[in-house]
């Protein structure tokens, strides 16, 4: 059964200059694997994924013809509805871990804050099952992160915590927004290797929004290619590097490569038909 259905999705903000559409007929399905969505800055990427959660606000509006989750329909559930499904059944890894997490709270607090409130757990059993969530994400010394602020947590360490606020309720489908940027080379394999572990034993949905297109090209499944909002190309991860757009075959033109010319990088000669 598939997991999460999207049909002719759009995001659209009123503005003073009229209405602008962030998001333009997406439509996709996600089965219990790694789906890429990568694009240039501003192609829709995260706006997808936040309206996936309805967590599009005003001046911003969802529309779609149908936007499913496991059999519920998401575009006619009610907030009370949606609030059951977010954070337990549905999270969102952050892009930027200095920005989501609470700088004035210790990340202890942080990680049972959602146990407390909404599965009303007794402190110990909260404690416990953050301690649990830090050493499946591969925090070396989890009783000393939970009693650190966010700012005495290197980046690293940082988007580590918040993949495992994010795991503690044990979701069905993770959508990851740029859970890698910023991280150095050797940090991003392991955080990519905790991802892929718990896809595939906790039979996960992934949603991995990124602009580093050789990185989905060999961590993924399927990838959708966005540009202005749209799709404009779909396609298997393996053949990503050997993509049939001109917006896509652009993209991987415009990578510096190691040992490559030292010549400037060409830039993307676009066309109006892309964004039609």
């Amino acid at each position: 059964m598939t997991l999460l259905s999207v049909k002719n999705l759009r995001v659209t903000f009123d503005t003073e200059t009229g209405p602008v559409e962030a998001v333009r007929g997406v439509s996709f399905d996600l089965n219990r694997e790694r789906l890429g969505i990568v694009g240039e800055s501003g192609s829709g990427k995260t706006m997808t994924g936040r309206a996936v959660l309805r967590l599009i606000r005003p001046p911003g509006r969802i529309e779609a013809d149908s936007m499913t989750f496991d059999g519920q329909d998401l575009m006619k559930a009610s907030e009370p509805q949606l609030r059951a499904l977010r954070g337990r059944r549905i999270a969102m890894v952050m892009q930027d871990p200095k920005f989501s997490l609470n700088p004035v709270m210790k990340v202890g607090s942080q990680l049972m804050e959602g146990l407390r409130q909404r599965d009303h757990a007794s402190r110990s059993e909260a404690r416990a099952k953050a301690l649990s969530a830090l050493e499946a994400v591969q925090i070396r010394d989890p009783e000393r992160v939970m009693d650190a602020y966010p700012h005495e947590l290197s980046g690293g360490m940082g988007q580590r915590v918040m993949i495992a606020m994010m795991l503690i309720p044990d979701p069905d489908l993770l959508i990851a927004d740029e859970p890698t940027s910023a991280l150095d080379v050797t940090v991003q394999a392991e955080v990519l290797s905790i991802l892929d572990n718990l896809v595939k034993t906790r039979g996960m949905g992934l949603i991995f929004i990124s602009h580093d297109l050789r990185l989905v090209a060999r961590f993924c499944d399927r990838v959708l290619v966005m540009y202005k909002g749209k799709i404009v190309e779909e396609l298997a991860a393996k053949d990503l590097l050997h993509a049939k757009h001109p917006y896509t075959q652009g993209l991987l033109n415009c990578l510096p490569r190691i040992g490559g010319s030292r010549e400037a990088l060409p830039a993307l000669d676009r066309t109006a038909s892309w964004a039609r």
